[in-house]
């Protein structure tokens, strides 16, 4: 497995003060498939886009020979080419001063804002954090800061996913069908969400991944209900993996959201206040 000792920071420190700019437009069969998907977990905006909907925003566009061997693409372009095998969503931070609506031209600077590795209790890690900011013309609606992880390949778990049982109506599932649609929304190619047999067999988690944007949606539109409104700002970070199949709860407590298993193990959390 490599080692922290085996990077070439100095390199990778090459990409920190990238920027890149991206652009889209908010459509209607946008909100209504983002709609479709979450249902019930997402706040009343009215005509006004949901919360969460800038991930589907301007994804990148990248043929299928420049991908990696994860289905994400490959590394070396704006994000650094950071050697680990494994990359996840960890955490982040979200403002949300103006809501999007459908026919909105969305323009979205980002910037690579900090690279920093870490040795970690399960091996080396490498984070790398992005600045992006969306704006509507001259007006910022939402800035935000994203922290990927990169990590060896290594075995997290060969035993099979254990389904926990819930009769509790308030409990979200993510299922594949769900998995598939948020890929689908957000253009991720990465294999841990849909591919079976990859994401056991090399990744070594006991089953698909739910996406972590696709829970910190869930926990920010549970903070704006618990906040009367959607201006509100928003940090988070991934704890543990939720496999797709076992229910969680969203529960709330002084500023705080988090998905909690049947077992009591949370698996993303955040903090919330107005603006």
């Amino acid at each position: 497995m490599m080692t922290l000792d085996d990077l070439d920071l100095g390199h990778l420190m090459g990409w920190v003060g990238r920027t890149e700019t991206a652009r889209d437009i908010v459509t209607p069969g946008l909100i209504d498939r983002f709609r479709a998907t979450f249902g019930q977990w997402l706040f009343d905006t009215g005509p006004d886009a949901p919360l969460g909907l800038h991930w589907c925003l301007a994804p990148p566009a990248v043929p299928r020979d420049q991908l990696g061997p994860d289905g994400h693409p490959a590394r070396g372009g704006f994000l650094p080419p950071v050697p680990f095998e494994n990359r996840m969503w960890a955490g982040g931070a979200v403002r949300f001063h103006a809501p999007l609506a459908a026919g909105d031209a969305v323009t979205r600077r980002s910037r690579i804002a900090a690279i920093v590795p870490k040795q970690g209790s399960s091996g080396p890690l490498v984070f790398v954090s992005v600045e992006h900011g969306i704006h509507v013309g001259d007006q910022a609606r939402i800035e935000e800061r994203q922290d990927i992880v990169y990590r060896p390949a290594q075995s997290l778990s060969r035993s099979p996913a254990l389904m926990q049982q819930t009769d509790n109506p308030a409990a979200f599932v993510g299922d594949p069908v769900t998995l598939f649609r948020y890929s689908a929304l957000t253009f991720n190619g990465h294999r841990i969400h849909y591919d079976h047999p990859y994401v056991t067999e090399e990744e070594g988690y006991s089953g698909l991944v739910v996406h972590g944007p696709l829970q910190a949606t869930l926990l920010m539109n549970a903070a704006a209900v618990h906040a009367g409104t959607p201006a509100i700002s928003f940090d988070y970070r991934g704890v543990s993996p939720l496999i797709a199949g076992q229910p969680v709860l969203i529960r709330q407590r002084d500023g705080r959201v988090w998905l909690e298993k049947p077992d009591r193990t949370i698996t993303f959390h955040g903090r919330f206040d107005t603006l």
